[in-house]
């Protein structure tokens, strides 16, 4: 989904809850990588990788100038002879460490091998963000880990692709520093025509 179709999106939007739920969240994911530093990991489920969201997040990272949204995406069947980026394995959740950022992604149930990962992660002081639908009994434990939530449960006006472009979006446009201020009409169109004019990213 490209700027346009975002913005367009967000138009018909307006008035719901979701843009300002959406906004929270990627606040919460921009504010604790940037505040942090000490980078952003990326895991779904076993059936379910989120390859469009790591896609997105590394588009955001290089258009807002904030190279800390750009995730390591942890794999459940990485194998050691796939592509570097594509490599990392669950083991990563248990090596990780404070400063560190989990973005855990469930549109199904997460399982108890990466619910121990998460469990891990937090222990060792990480900060662990889940988007999901919330329906699983291994989401609501996934849930009273992390420290900031975002549900998108079935039958919601939005899916949960639909919200993870929204959350993306708004991360990269959160991150533009404060001491600039509030952005002019011309900044966020001299924005959306560089996501138009940009090459597009390497796939994952």
């Amino acid at each position: 989904m490209d700027a346009v179709r975002v913005a367009l999106l967000r138009e018909v939007l307006a008035g719901t809850e979701w843009l300002g739920a959406t906004r929270r969240f990627a606040g919460a994911l921009r504010g604790s990588v940037v505040s942090h530093g000490g980078g952003l990991l990326l895991v779904g489920t076993a059936d379910h990788e989120p390859w469009h969201l790591a896609a997105h997040l590394v588009d955001e990272a290089a258009w807002s100038g904030t190279p800390e949204l750009t995730p390591t995406l942890v794999r459940h069947d990485a194998r050691p002879s796939d592509p570097a980026h594509l490599a990392v394995g669950l083991g990563r959740l248990a090596a990780a460490r404070r400063g560190e950022t989990l973005l855990v992604v469930t549109p199904d149930d997460p399982g108890a091998r990466l619910l121990e990962g998460v469990h891990d992660a937090r222990r060792a002081g990480a900060t662990v963000l889940a988007l999901g639908t919330g329906g699983h009994a291994g989401e609501r434990e996934l849930t009273a880990m992390a420290h900031e939530t975002l549900a998108v449960p079935d039958g919601a006006e939005l899916d949960l692709d639909t919200v993870q472009h929204l959350v993306s979006a708004a991360a990269g446009e959160n991150a533009v520093p404060p001491q600039r201020g509030r952005r002019t009409f011309r900044d966020r169109l001299s924005r959306l025509a560089d996501h138009l004019t940009a090459p597009p990213p390497p796939r994952w």
